[in-house]
């Protein structure tokens, strides 16, 4: 069988503090065809439109450099559109200051209808992931940090979201193994862990190319500070 083409992705790590650090994951069907039953942060392919998607802020310019290293031109404004897409389908939760957004494209117009503009200020570019070959499908995914109570996004109601995601719940990161998740998903957790001690990435945003297993690994460029 050949080898299904590789997609651009962006995940989003929403993190909150109560008495201790705790991510915002949801569990995958288990008829997924990709990843099934395992427990994941919200995220999801880019879509061709997510490029024009206007957005009221970005990324600091440390972080946009390092997404579109290694990467066609274009796309690190893309996958910020995406991850807040891919947030508010699965989540609800919106990232981004209220205002209006007159015709907004069709996967946003709940977004707008709420009186939100889309922001990816809130957003910090902290690991790239390629899904190894052999696997059905294939993603390259960039994985943003956000401060979910600086963002205002730290609540329970997830009324909103779209079901893709069963179980969302805030979990204890020192609980997260106990749940059943995904290597790639193991790997950022402990990247996590460690920026939490630090309070930065000691050698740049990893990048985990999947092709030789744990050694699958670059750096791309400098530190990105806490």
């Amino acid at each position: 069988m050949p080898e299904p083409p590789i997609r651009d992705a962006a995940t989003v790590i929403l993190l909150r503090d109560r008495d201790g650090p705790q991510v915002l994951m949801g569990r995958r069907a288990a008829t997924a065809v990709f990843m099934p039953s395992k427990s994941v942060f919200p995220g999801g392919a880019v879509d061709p439109g997510d490029a024009a998607v206007p957005l009221a802020g970005l990324p600091d310019p440390v972080c946009m450099e390092r997404l579109a290293e290694a990467a066609a031109p274009g796309l690190a404004r893309a996958l910020v559109a995406a991850a807040i897409r891919e947030t508010w389908e699965e989540t609800g939760l919106i990232l981004g200051p209220p205002g209006a957004w007159p015709q907004p494209p069709p996967d946003w117009a709940g977004l707008a209808a709420a009186g939100r503009v889309p922001s990816g200020a809130g957003l910090r570019f902290v690991f790239r992931a390629l899904t190894p070959p052999g696997r059905p499908r294939r993603f390259d995914a960039r994985f943003f940090l956000a401060d979910a109570d600086a963002l205002g996004v730290a609540g329970e109601d997830f009324a909103r979201a779209s079901g893709e995601l069963a179980d969302l719940r805030w979990i204890p990161l020192e609980a997260v193994r106990d749940f059943d998740l995904p290597f790639v998903t193991e790997l950022v957790l402990a990247e996590l862990a460690q920026m939490l001690r630090r309070g930065a990435q000691a050698a740049g945003v990893p990048f985990f190319t999947g092709e030789d297993g744990e050694t699958g690994f670059r750096r791309l460029g400098r530190p990105l500070r806490g």
